[in-house]
């Protein structure tokens, strides 16, 4: 696992896609900066910034260019059958990309959004924005490491998720909420350092479990997906 790991992370900090995470947590802490050094409201900009940015596109938007990379470009390109011949499980294959995947996010994004957090409000804020950024960096990157398994354009299948699932239906339908990792995110962010820039829609039991069943689901789906993989690198 420590030998995928490492071929994982030197891969994507080779390729020119890991310049793609810099811009957004760049913005995100100058907006920050800009608005705390000219003296406005955080009621005015915190919501805006930390929400409307940070936990809908810097986190996701991150989690989707890492997730479906660590594993979606060996599959484009056919390496993958360098570790397909490997005598490794299938299991540790994953959940070595997964720990990368999760990883790299997780850094990505919290730092930003805890630099962000304290500028609006206080350091609780940050370091409850830096938590719910870590568990949501490991349900993002499940569910888009898995889309990268399912399909020729997993970028494309995270976008919609993004942008429709979470950007309009959770939003506005009240029902598809339970199955948002943003409002998972802003809930236990909520729950850590309870604030009115955030606003949490769904209920902590509700959050821990469905995390769980969605990160353990995507796991076992994408080992089981992994599987069918022949040593060509198709699937069967």
């Amino acid at each position: 696992m420590t030998t995928v790991a490492y071929i994982t992370a030197r891969g994507l900090f080779g390729r020119r896609r890991v310049l793609l995470l810099l811009p957004l947590p760049i913005l995100l802490v100058t907006l920050a900066l800009i608005c705390r050094a000219y003296d406005v409201n955080p009621a005015e900009w915190g919501t805006p910034v930390l929400t409307g940015l940070g936990l809908a596109v810097v986190l996701p938007v991150t989690a989707l260019i890492v997730g479906t990379g660590v594993l979606g470009s060996e599959i484009d390109d056919g390496t993958i059958v360098h570790i397909l011949t490997k005598p490794l499980a299938r299991r540790d294959i994953i959940l070595a990309k997964l720990g990368v995947a999760v990883g790299v996010t997780a850094v990505t994004a919290a730092v930003p959004l805890f630099i962000a957090g304290t500028l609006a409000d206080s350091v609780r804020l940050g370091l409850g924005l830096a938590v719910g950024a870590v568990v949501g960096a490991l349900a993002y990157t499940a569910l888009f490491l898995l889309f990268s398994l399912l399909s020729r354009r997993p970028v494309l299948l995270g976008l919609v998720y993004i942008l429709v699932w979470e950007g309009l239906l959770a939003r506005f339908v009240s029902g598809t909420r339970v199955l948002s990792i943003e409002q998972y995110v802003i809930t236990i962010t909520d729950k850590i350092a309870p604030t009115d820039l955030l606003t949490a829609r769904v209920s902590v039991p509700v959050t821990v479990v469905m995390t769980i069943i969605l990160v353990v689901g995507c796991i076992v789906a994408a080992i089981d997906r992994l599987r069918s993989f022949s040593v060509a690198g198709e699937t069967s």
